[in-house]
């Protein structure tokens, strides 16, 4: 029985399907209201990114959507994917709970090593889950390969993804007693004809979104405790310091005045 999304209307629909009889996930999805997102928020924030770097950033979003509809609900996911040539690290997020997804390119003090490194960090919404933490070498930089390498090596199972153009992809993976060799051997043509050619089962339909959560009062929560210890520390001589989010790269001014009064002791409600 398929389920219908409960995540937030206009993002971008990703739909889930079974291929009967070859025991492979169907995933997939028209990426371009999530990418016309997150370019109005890379304007919205004047961040500029290069042609290479932004390439890595929208090829590893495409991914990790088709990974997060894949997953359960109530998943918390990350990753991050470092990259020696160029030398650069990609941070992404999703929450499965709301379907969001957020990320960004991180280009200063990003670590030299000899290998390109893959992290998956997944951790349940539900109360007493334990986090898990996936580690895979790979090469190349192609993210979509990154991905089938990640499942191949960490999943111990076969995921296979298709750039089906004009923004739209999908992405295969083996359940319990799949046709590997169906599944090592179609090619993108038989992806697009998968609906005429297999029996596919819907499962679920999520819309997801780019939101990261962050604003103004978070990141004033972050810095508290350093400002609170010492806010000459965090200021030094001046009225205002400019914080990124980690998260999405998103730029604040936090000035000291609004600083202090986040600090200030609230005054206790009527009784």
């Amino acid at each position: 029985m398929s389920q219908e999304s409960t995540s937030e209307p206009g993002g971008a629909v990703v739909t889930v399907d079974f291929v009967r009889g070859r025991n492979v996930l169907l995933t997939r999805a028209d990426l371009s209201p999530l990418f016309v997102d997150y370019y109005l928020h890379l304007a919205e924030h004047g961040i500029k990114q290069a042609p290479e770097h932004d390439r890595l950033l929208k090829e590893s979003l495409a991914a990790f959507a088709l990974h997060c509809a894949a997953r359960p609900r109530h998943e918390h996911l990350a990753w991050t994917i470092n990259f020696q040539e160029p030398l650069v690290n990609l941070f992404l997020v999703g929450d499965n709970d709301d379907c969001t997804i957020a990320g960004r390119v991180f280009t200063e003090n990003v670590r030299v090593a000899e290998h390109n490194v893959f992290y998956s960090d997944i951790a349940a919404g539900r109360v007493g889950a334990v986090p898990r933490r996936s580690i895979v070498n790979f090469e190349g930089t192609d993210a979509f390969r990154v991905a089938e390498v990640f499942y191949a090596t960490s999943e111990q199972r076969i995921a296979r993804y298709f750039d089906l153009g004009e923004d739209n992809f999908a992405m295969l993976t083996a359940h319990p007693d799949c046709d590997e060799k169906w599944l090592r051997a179609v090619d993108l043509t038989g992806v697009r004809a998968l609906a005429a050619t297999e029996h596919l089962t819907p499962i679920e339909r999520r819309s997801y979104v780019w939101r990261c959560g962050c604003n103004q009062q978070k990141i004033l929560g972050t810095l508290a405790a350093a400002a609170r210890e010492d806010m000459a520390a965090v200021f030094g001589s001046d009225e205002s310091i400019r914080v990124t989010c980690p998260r999405c790269a998103a730029s604040y001014v936090i000035t000291r005045e609004a600083m202090e009064a986040f600090l200030a002791p609230r005054a206790p409600g009527p009784a």
